[in-house]
């Protein structure tokens, strides 16, 4: 920070300077060339540990199986060639090429990865090359303030790699999408491609990593912080995953702006509702309850930006270990034992089904809070190919399938035995009946699957 004093300070003087005759010149070239060293050095630290990421992925909601090339950004950082990058650049991955700064490429295998972070650690598979790899080291995000100068790394539109500059415009940003942590918001450009490529401080250390960017409106993107980093990365280490606890809470700051519901409380965090068969309602937690302390710790969530901290703690919490939850109910101090959860998958595992002609995916409650009130397992249609046997029945994609010819549908793994069958003897039989669930009603549909629409 004292380096980053003396050049606003140079700017300072150097403007004054400006105005006087003879001086100008001089004063110009001395606040150039010391802004040029800072932003060089911290740029040699990092700029050759950034990684260009090219992955093919499946992606199944066109009702059909497609293999797509996705492009991402990604940093060393350690000698073991670990690469920090993006949930959403390696989601669904089949395989994983990285471009290192110095021309070599090798193929790379995923380690752990986040979507409620957006988080992912790769490795380079190496087989046997012991070469020295440039890193990163990561900073302390908690030290940033608004207007501290950062650089955003990476390979935007696939352009490899570049660096752009700019400032922070506000360390603790909350956005919806981020359930655990707030966001760096930035000027220095990010745009696609530039996602998983990190944001880099003064001294050369990664501070944040490049996630979300926004096209209109001028240069305005958005970054995870390295405290959210160093929380992560560990248990993709151990784990593969980050075992978030599940408690069933829906959380509402002190002053709820947005709502323009403010409650008398300077301390504390309201519960709005508890999700239905949670830990918290099975513990008597109830909306309007005023949770004050957890394990004995006092939490408080005064505006929404003191909500992702709160929830990340909450996620942390030991599984199957009850913990004491005291809170305020009408002016009355309760204390409640609370037994996290294992949160488990948040996505549904999805699945083709070729001559069919629709994909099909399990119900998940956080993604598919709507299907999971009616049917806490199960499986629905994820997507229905155009054209396609599917869409020229009575099928429509988020049907809850119950049965296809009589016979219970639970699983994935049903539909797909099922569907082997069904093709298997498509010569004798070219039609299945499906019962589904839809909007809270239950229908039957008839596939016809006689014309295969890859062929002909």
């Amino acid at each position: 920070m004292g380096q980053m004093f003396k050049v606003w300070a140079g700017m300072v003087l150097g403007f004054i300077m400006l105005s006087q005759p003879g001086a100008g010149q001089v004063a110009e070239d001395q606040i150039s060339l010391d802004f040029r060293e800072i932003v060089q050095t911290a740029k040699d630290k990092v700029f050759p540990a950034v990684v260009y990421i090219k992955c093919l992925s499946e992606n199944h909601e066109s009702g059909k199986k497609i293999t797509q090339e996705v492009a991402g950004s990604g940093t060393i950082i350690s000698p073991e060639g670990e690469i920090l990058t993006n949930w959403h650049v390696v989601d669904k991955a089949v395989e994983i090429r990285c471009l290192l700064y110095s021309g070599v490429s090798y193929y790379a295998k995923l380690i752990g990865s986040d979507k409620d972070t957006d988080l992912a650690l790769l490795k380079l598979e190496r087989k046997g090359d012991t070469a020295a790899l440039p890193t990163a080291k990561l900073g302390d995000s908690t030290v940033l303030k608004e207007g501290d100068f950062v650089m955003a790394m990476g390979a935007p539109w696939g352009l490899s790699r570049s660096v752009s500059i700019g400032i922070i415009s506000c360390t603790h940003r909350y956005l919806p999408e981020g359930e655990y942590s707030l966001w760096l918001q930035t000027d220095a450009s990010i745009s696609p491609g530039n996602s998983g490529g990190p944001l880099v401080n003064t001294k050369g250390e990664i501070v944040g990593i490049n996630t979300l960017g926004r096209l209109l409106g001028g240069d305005l993107g958005f970054a995870v912080p390295s405290e959210t980093i160093q929380h992560v990365v560990p248990q993709f280490r151990q784990f593969g995953k980050v075992n978030w606890s599940w408690l069933g809470l829906q959380l509402q700051p002190l002053r709820d702006f947005n709502r323009n519901i403010y409650f008398d409380a300077t301390e504390g965090v309201m519960v709005a509702e508890t999700d239905p068969e949670s830990p918290a309602r099975r513990a008597g937690i109830a909306a309007r309850d005023r949770i004050v302390r957890i394990d004995g710790k006092p939490v408080t969530a005064m505006t929404e930006e003191g909500l992702p901290v709160l929830r990340r703690t909450l996620g942390l919490l030991e599984k199957e270990k009850a913990v004491e939850v005291e809170l305020v109910r009408n002016q009355d101090t309760i204390k409640v034992q609370l037994i996290p959860t294992d949160k488990g998958k948040v996505q549904g595992d999805e699945l083709d089904c070729p001559r069919w002609d629709f994909t099909v995916k399990t119900i998940n409650q956080f993604e598919n809070p709507d299907l999971y009130y009616y049917r806490k397992e199960g499986v629905f249609i994820f997507g229905i190919k155009y054209p396609g046997n599917a869409s020229n029945s009575n099928l429509r994609e988020q049907d809850i399938i119950l049965k296809i010819d009589g016979q219970d549908v639970k699983t994935l793994d049903d539909v797909r035995k099922m569907h082997a069958a069904a093709i298997a003897a498509v010569q004798q039989k070219n039609r299945c009946v499906f019962t589904v669930l839809r909007n809270g009603l239950m229908q039957q549909a008839v596939l016809e699957f006689s014309r295969d629409y890859e062929k002909h």
